[in-house]
């Protein structure tokens, strides 16, 4: 099941092992991004990744220096983890175990029991018996039993078998990462919420390893939107969002530190159960040299943007919104600069049929992957970004760091990095985009002011330098950081652990 890199010769220091969801290093993107540099800003510390991908079967889309050892691939849909089911009183424990998991995720009454559930699951992997025993029909049993008893809101949508089927298949999925190899040593950094600490997580609890916990976007927020259109029925989605919300606050409560990239996150952690003092906003920053002034303006108006494709940032509200500009100056242009990630085409499509439904396909062009980011930022007399949901967007400071005036939604930690030197609107707001779009298109002297007071507002405050030093010092304290409690006490000795 888990994927090697092939070993490389660490160095001497600090380990830790970088914890990812579909982004370094299999992806590019702004996490990726984010990723390298700390790998690369640090050849002093040994890095290890654990990766939870797609198929296993994604190339390494970075090239890894020499201190990163190794990286493990945690497929999410390819061949299940090895393994059988435990027998007999362990196989009664675990299927005890997963009832408790299961009534802490659909009863309210019962979520405390989340966390002690969660960890005999995760022992239960150890042994490679718990992805054999959710592909069984006891577990199909236990979820149908639970779900249909008396007072529980999900039963009055009716459960069916098929729901059952689903959900037991997708929670066996979602807890794959519980069976790799854990690091018995050093720091564990997520570098999001959900799925990506799992690891994490079972490493603190069985050896002690402290949990680092670094939020760009609110991964339980962006998985409450992204359910809102998933194509289950409603016991399926409330299975599934009351593990991603269980699995956020143990998240929080059990970090040793947690390190947001802005202050928006920290209301969702702060409310998800994480204690004030353990959270330090650690903004990201780039290299002011490697992303000069833009120079001249493109001729004509040309808004740009930069991405990836997908429903997430929002293209159709800024094609909406652009249509709304072209009404008023018929010659605008619209270069959406980056590629569409796979399982994206469709979103990519609808996109572009909207732009050809509105009437101008004519002048809204996908551009692809730009070999020179700085390429898509120059393209523009304005850099957009319409996204509605985010952390804090590298595509956001490296324009600003460019010299060039933004409109962004206020999602976020947006309004933190552009400060009063772009314009800051509602999320999938077309008219109040468009507005924006055209003050700045109508006045060159206001561009090109905002332009150099959002580069002198990088250099000031969002340089690449500042949050090396910050995350190396973290490294090297975290351990004195983890908090001092006996871990949560399991149902009994891991007994699940042994295959019969």
């Amino acid at each position: 099941m888990y994927v090697p890199y092939d070993a490389r010769r660490p160095s001497s220091g600090v380990r830790v092992t970088l914890l990812t969801e579909g982004t370094y290093p299999h992806s590019h993107g702004g996490v990726s991004v984010w990723c390298d540099q700390l790998v690369q800003g640090m050849p002093e510390i040994d890095f290890d990744v654990i990766a939870v991908t797609g198929t296993g079967r994604e190339p390494l889309v970075w090239e890894l220096p020499t201190h990163v050892s190794r990286v493990l691939s945690v497929p999410m849909w390819g061949d299940p983890p090895a393994g059988r089911e435990p027998r007999w009183s362990a196989r009664a424990q675990l299927g005890d175990a997963y009832e408790e998991f299961l009534t802490a995720l659909l009863d309210p009454r019962a979520e405390a029991r989340f966390p002690q559930a969660l960890y005999v699951l995760a022992r239960a992997a150890a042994g490679r018996t718990l992805s054999p025993f959710l592909r069984g029909d006891k577990a199909i049993a236990i979820l149908t039993s639970v779900w249909n008893r008396p007072g529980l809101a999900v039963r009055e949508a009716a459960p069916s078998l098929h729901d059952a089927l689903t959900a037991t298949s997708l929670l066996e999925h979602a807890l794959r990462p519980l069976a790799v190899p854990l690091p018995r040593t050093g720091v564990t950094h997520a570098v999001s919420g959900g799925l990506a600490t799992l690891p994490g997580l079972a490493a603190l609890d069985q050896h002690g390893v402290p949990l680092l916990l670094t939020e760009h976007g609110v991964y339980l927020r962006e998985r409450y939107l992204g359910y809102r259109i998933a194509p289950y029925r409603w016991p399926v989605k409330a299975v599934l969002l009351g593990f991603f919300r269980l699995l956020a606050q143990e998240s929080y409560r059990r970090a040793a530190l947690i390190t947001p990239g802005n202050r928006y996150n920290r209301v969702w952690e702060e409310q998800g159960g994480a204690a004030p003092e353990s959270i330090r906003t650690v903004y990201n920053g780039v290299d002011p040299t490697a992303f000069p002034p833009a120079g001249p303006e493109p001729q004509g108006f040309t808004l740009s943007w930069a991405g990836r494709v997908d429903p997430i940032k929002d293209l159709e509200t800024l094609i909406r919104a652009f249509a709304l500009v072209r009404a008023q100056l018929p010659y605008a242009r619209l270069r959406l600069f980056g590629g569409t990630p796979r399982g994206g085409e469709a979103y990519r499509e609808r996109c572009g049929a909207l732009a050809a439904a509105l009437g101008h396909a004519d002048a809204v062009t996908f551009e692809g992957r730009v070999d020179d980011i700085r390429d898509a930022y120059a393209a523009g007399n304005v850099v957009m970004l319409s996204s509605i949901s985010e952390g804090f967007p590298f595509t956001l400071i490296e324009a600003m760091s460019c010299g060039r005036a933004t409109v962004s939604t206020d999602v976020g930690g947006v309004r933190e990095a552009v400060g009063d030197t772009g314009f800051v609107v509602p999320p999938r707001d077309p008219a109040s985009m468009a507005a924006a779009a055209l003050e700045l298109l109508g006045d060159p002297e206001r561009r090109r002011a905002m332009g150099e007071a959002a580069r002198l507002r990088v250099i000031d405050r969002f340089t690449l330098r500042h949050t090396i030093d910050t995350f190396r010092a973290i490294y090297r304290e975290l351990p004195t950081l983890q908090r001092e409690s006996e871990r949560i006490p399991v149902l009994a000795e891991p007994r699940v652990a042994v295959a019969g």
